[in-house]
């Protein structure tokens, strides 16, 4: 197998996130007000720690998933694919593109990650997974582990804004 499935994963998520740096912390400033008004069951913990995020951040933390995803990236290669851990990253990418897409269609609009997901991110998870299936390495598939995929995905974002606003001095909310 070439290294395309598995550096193709840190290549796809740079596309991907590339988006969601520059556009994320101030889209998101902009319709907070109206997201409020329009899912007034989420939280206000939950807004407020969304308001907090400023573009510094918010890239900090994006490039700390980053060494995450390129580690499994590496572990895919050097694996022939084979790697779980590898796997559950391309799985998790993979479904977090769905989630922009359920986003997008909440808020009936664009979303930051919305374009790039039914672009890049959806697609390559889909050949990547193709490619590995062909290669007779590809993990069988339960539901309990998508379901701890998106978990271990949503943990490592959490871990990766608190490291970032250490680095960064932010003030907690």
């Amino acid at each position: 197998m070439n290294s395309a499935f598995s550096y193709g994963l840190l290549a796809a998520w740079a596309l991907h996130d590339a988006e969601e740096v520059f556009l994320g912390p101030r889209w998101l400033r902009e319709r907070l007000p109206e997201l409020r008004e329009r899912f007034p069951e989420v939280p206000e913990g939950v807004w407020k720690a969304a308001e907090s995020v400023d573009e510094r951040e918010f890239a900090v933390a994006v490039a700390g998933v980053g060494a995450v995803v390129a580690a499994a990236a590496v572990a895919g290669q050097r694996s022939g694919g084979r790697s779980a851990f590898y796997q559950a990253a391309l799985n998790g990418f993979g479904l977090h593109g769905l989630v922009h897409l359920s986003q997008a269609a909440a808020v009936r609009g664009y979303t930051p990650g919305s374009a790039t997901s039914p672009l890049i991110v959806v697609p390559f998870t889909l050949w990547a997974r193709s490619r590995l299936r062909r290669a007779g390495v590809l993990r069988r598939t339960r539901a309990r582990d998508l379901v701890t995929g998106l978990a271990v995905a949503a943990g490592v974002t959490v871990a990766a804004h608190g490291i970032a606003r250490k680095v960064t001095g932010h003030p907690r909310f």
